[in-house]
C-alpha cells in the first residue's frame, strides 16, 4: 500500500504506509511527542503506535527507531531551530500533524534560595520555552488544516511541591503551562484546535498518564481541560 505525502509545491513524495508495514492498524493520523526518549515519553510513543498513529518522537539524546512508523529527531527543545526540524520532519515523513504532546521537562529539587541562574534557565527553557517554540510551530500547521490537538504533560504534584522535596521551578512551569493551555484553547477554538493538559497525581504513573492522554483523543468536544490522572476531570 502506498500513499502520497506532502512535499514541496508541485512535488509528491510516495512512501509505504509505515503503520501498516510495522504490523499496526493504519489511521492516517500523526502525533509529535517531545521528551520521548524514556519513561512517559516512550510510553506515549508506544501508546499512539498501538492505535495506528505514526509518531515523530523527539528528545535530547533519542536514537533512531527501527519502527518505520516512528521518526526520531534528537535535539535541545529550547532551540527554536529544533522545533522547526521536528515539525518539518513530521510533515516531510508523514504529511500532517494531528496531535502534539508536550512531554519534555526537567525536574530540579532544591530549596528556593539555592536555585541558580543555570537551574532556572534549564527548567524554564525546557518546560516553557520548549513548549512555546514547538507549540507555536505545530499550531501554525494545524490551523492551516483547520484541526488538531495539543496536550501538555505537567509535573506531578509530589515533584512540584513537597516539604521534603521543594521544587518551586516545577510549580512555576506547571502554572505557566496550565494558563497557556486555557488561553490557547480559547484563542484557537475557532480553528478546530483543542488544547488540553494532563496532571499526574504522583510521580511514576507512566501507564496512567498515557491512558489519560489517549483518552483525551476520544473527547472531540473537550478543550481547555487540565485533566488529573487521579479522580474526576477538573476544568
Amino acid at each position: 500500500m502506498t500513499r502520497v505525502l506532502a512535499g514541496t509545491p508541485g512535488q509528491a513524495v510516495r512512501a509505504s504506509a509505515p503503520a501498516e508495514r510495522a504490523g499496526y492498524p493504519v489511521t492516517g493520523k500523526v502525533a509529535i511527542v517531545s521528551g520521548a526518549s524514556e519513561d512517559t515519553g516512550a510510553g506515549l510513543v508506544a501508546g499512539y503506535r498501538r492505535r495506528g498513529w505514526a509518531v515523530l518522537a523527539s528528545g535530547r539524546t533519542i536514537t533512531p527507531s527501527e519502527d518505520p512508523g516512528v521518526l526520531t529527531v534528537a535535539g535541545d527543545i529550547t532551540d527554536p531551530e529544533v522545533a522547526d526540524r521536528i515539525v518539518g520532519g513530521a510533515l516531510g515523513r508523514f504529511g500532517r500533524i494531528d496531535t502534539l504532546v508536550n512531554n519534555a521537562g526537567v525536574h530540579i529539587s532544591k530549596p528556593f534560595t539555592d536555585y541558580t541562574a543555570a537551574d532556572y534557565a534549564l527548567v524554564a527553557g525546557t518546560s516553557l520555552a520548549g513548549f512555546f517554540w514547538l507549540t507555536r510551530r505545530a499550531i501554525d500547521e494545524m490551523a492551516i488544516r483547520y484541526g488538531g490537538h495539543v496536550v501538555s504533560v505537567l509535573a506531578a504534584p509530589d515533584e512540584a511541591a513537597a516539604s521534603g522535596a521543594p521544587a518551586v521551578l516545577a510549580a512555576l512551569a506547571n502554572g505557566g503551562l496550565a494558563a497557556a493551555t486555557r488561553s490557547l484553547a480559547v484563542e484557537y477554538a475557532l480553528y478546530g484546535i483543542r488544547v488540553n493538559a494532563v496532571s499526574p497525581g504522583r510521580a511514576g504513573q507512566v501507564g496512567d498518564v498515557v491512558d489519560r492522554v489517549l483518552f483525551l483523543e476520544s473527547l472531540a468536544d473537550i478543550t481547555g481541560e487540565i485533566l488529573p490522572v487521579d479522580g474526576a476531570p477538573k476544568s
